[in-house]
């Protein structure tokens, strides 16, 4: 069932618009030159090969799988599952048509993630994002992190690119050196254009660094151009770690916080451009403060009418000594073993379960605001490896059953190792594509289990005498068993610790047949090869956003008479059992196109239509048309002009012809 990567092949961008005609000259890539220093002193150029880049996102670390366990579990057991939701004791709440994982992504680098500008959106992002939309329902973006804690907003950033957030200095303050970013109102229309295409919605946060002067922008701007897109407002971002930050004066503790959060909400309420007054999000600690510090300090029967949810924020280590010299050494090959197996994930949502119960007393629901595999941006060898994606689907599923409604992969630059997803460093972008990160394919699968029906209920079943190694879940739909899923997180190349889960229906009667979706790897150490049912994103630099290959899902007959289905499970690997399927289960995404003439930008293929009206204006006047060429007189607009009156721009190629558009 291990099935080779196929890296993907290229093809051309094809953006096109009817009614558009301008002149235009398309330039193309110039060879690459390096300046080689010569022994006279003088220097020369030469034409080299495309770079290999040695940031972290892009490391080649791979480490030994651990041994096989001994004793090892059961290579043959059986699961005997109740029918039907009525029958099982602590099943889990039922789950919205969101896609439980989501993402959060550090504000300082949206525009090189999301786009530029509300005009130029990655492509590969929208394919990405709408791999998980189609599965999963629509996808929450957490749009925030450190960097929203300074964040602020000014009419005119002057940008020449067109961007629609700089950068500032980074705080030094913090340890892993995140700027502040300055943002202008076309960063909004950047979500709001993306919400048009691919069903996703967003969590802003509102900066806390001056409790004296709050600036509201990002709550003013937020609500009045995303609306429903708009998911709540992150009121304060780990605000335990304030005083170690260098953000609070010594005492600052959970009931300063509560008296904080007081007077946001005090503001919020005068303020008028600010209609939806019950959208805050708290407390987002990280864990040096326990969330029951907060809620003991009445701070829930205080601003309950004001929340919109409740969050959390944690990782479950950190390599903050590797990367910034703080802390104490981990080594990764030592701490590798703690990621592969099911205790992580117990471990981890058993501290919030209390807090998942009052969050659902007060009717909220309860998120893992930003996670991953550790804070300090990861370990090399484990956290972009095929381990690190069961560790992150046994996270999620368990999260899941623990009652959290969602949670967030924390995405960073390229200087970390845990992203689900890397754009090219700039200097590379012309000749790399995206790179994937092995829990970007946690994130594909888990929306595959929970479905879009927004019934899904989730129970761990502790089979096969509760094996660490061998966890299953069972997934309920309309009340009704419809999926079962099981991890196996020994590696063994011999195939001996394989195993075969046998599966009885307690109450009802096994189906003629089911349907078996794969996730597998050669080891819980590789990063490249991975697979989910048969297909692959690819290997890093050559990801579009497309699946590649045929889809393989695997049929396999059950014994009606016996009550019985045995399911093989490779050693390593993850099954997704489907009682029964429909035919959007396994159909595909139309992709949007994302490989251009070179020196022009990836933007999505849209509706001519669907863009004019994505952000509120309409597309029945059109502004001036210019020469795109090269020292040509033009009377196109500029970026900024054009962002004072609300405009977008899609810059369209068609095979050598690029045409720009401007609407109003």
């Amino acid at each position: 069932m291990r099935l080779n990567v196929l890296a993907p092949a290229c093809s051309a961008l094809l953006f096109f618009l009817q009614g558009v005609d301008a002149q235009v000259t398309v330039y193309g890539q110039i060879p690459l030159k390096e300046t080689i220093s010569q022994s006279n002193g003088g220097t020369s150029t030469a034409s080299v090969p495309a770079a290999t880049s040695t940031l972290a996102a892009y490391d080649d670390t791979v480490l030994n799988p651990p041994p096989i366990p001994d004793p090892a579990p059961s290579t043959a057991f059986t699961l005997s599952i109740p029918a039907v939701n009525t029958s099982v004791t602590g099943l889990s709440i039922a789950h919205s048509t969101d896609s439980f994982y989501g993402f959060s992504i550090e504000m300082s680098l949206l525009t090189e993630v999301l786009g530029r500008n509300s005009a130029y959106m990655q492509p590969i992002f929208l394919n990405l994002m709408a791999l998980i939309a189609r599965r999963g329902g629509r996808v929450r973006i957490r749009a925030g992190g450190n960097t929203q804690e300074f964040a602020t907003y000014e009419e005119e950033l002057l940008d020449a690119n067109g961007y629609c957030i700089t950068k500032q200095s980074a705080d030094s303050e913090n340890p892993t050196e995140t700027p502040a970013v300055i943002y202008n109102m076309d960063m909004f229309y950047l979500f709001s254009n993306i919400s048009s295409l691919v069903d996703v919605a967003w969590f802003l946060g509102i900066p806390f660094n001056d409790t004296s002067n709050w600036r509201l922008a990002i709550a003013e701007y937020g609500e009045s151009i995303l609306g429903d897109n708009l998911l709540g407002l992150q009121a304060a971002n780990e605000p335990d770690l304030y005083v170690d930050h260098g953000r609070r004066d010594e005492g600052y503790d959970a009931t300063s916080y509560f008296g904080e959060v007081q007077e946001l909400i005090s503001v919020i309420n005068a303020d008028v451009d600010i209609p939806i007054k019950n959208n805050l999000v708290i407390p987002s600690v990280s864990g040096q403060w326990a969330p029951e510090l907060v809620w003991d300090t009445g701070i829930l029967d205080a601003c309950i009418n004001s929340l919109s949810a409740l969050a959390v924020e944690h990782y479950p280590n950190n390599n903050c000594y590797a990367t910034y010299g703080t802390g104490s050494f981990v080594d990764p090959q030592t701490i590798f073993p703690d990621y592969l197996n099911h205790t992580s994930g117990v471990s981890l949502v058993q501290q919030y379960l209390n807090s998942t119960s009052i969050a659902q007393t007060y009717n909220r629901p309860f998120y893992m605001l930003e996670m991953n595999t550790a804070s300090c941006g990861g370990f090399p060898g484990i956290s972009d490896s095929f381990g690190a994606a069961l560790w992150a689907l046994d996270y999620g599923l368990q999260m899941a059953y623990g009652n959290f409604s969602g949670a967030m992969l924390h995405v960073g630059g390229q200087n970390v190792y845990y992203n689900p997803f890397t754009v090219p460093p700039t200097n590379e972008s012309t000749y790399h594509q995206w790179t994937i990160g092995s829990i970007f394919y946690s994130a594909l699968v888990i929306a595959e289990a929970f479905g879009t029906t927004g019934t899904s209920q989730i129970m761990d079943l502790g089979g096969n005498d509760g094996s660490i190694y061998t966890p299953q879940y069972s997934i309920y739909e309309n009340g009704n068993l419809a999926k079962i899923a099981l991890f196996n997180y020994i590696t063994d190349e011999s195939g001996a610790s394989d195993y075969n889960a046998t599966i009885t229906i307690d109450g009802g009667t096994v189906p003629a047949q089911v349907y078996v979706k794969y996730l597998l790897s050669d080891s819980v150490s590789t990063k490249n090869n991975i697979t989910w049912a048969g297909q692959t994103l690819g290997t890093k630099y050559t990801v579009d956003g497309i699946l590649k290959n045929d889809i393989n899902v695997v049929t396999i007959a059950c014994d009606t008479s016996a009550n019985t289905c045995t399911i093989p499970v490779n050693a390593p690997g993850f099954a997704l059992v489907f009682l029964t399927v429909t035919e959007s289960d396994f159909s595909g995404v139309t992709p949007f196109a994302t490989t251009a003439y070179t020196k022009t930008i990836n933007t999505a293929t849209v509706d001519p239509s669907v863009l004019a009206t994505s952000n509120g204006h309409s597309g029945d006047s059109f502004l001036v048309v210019g020469s795109t060429s090269k020292k040509s007189q033009s009377g196109a607009l500029g970026m900024n002009d054009m962002l004072k009156g609300g405009s977008v721009l899609l810059l369209a190629v068609a095979w050598g012809a690029i045409a720009v558009l401007f609407i109003r």
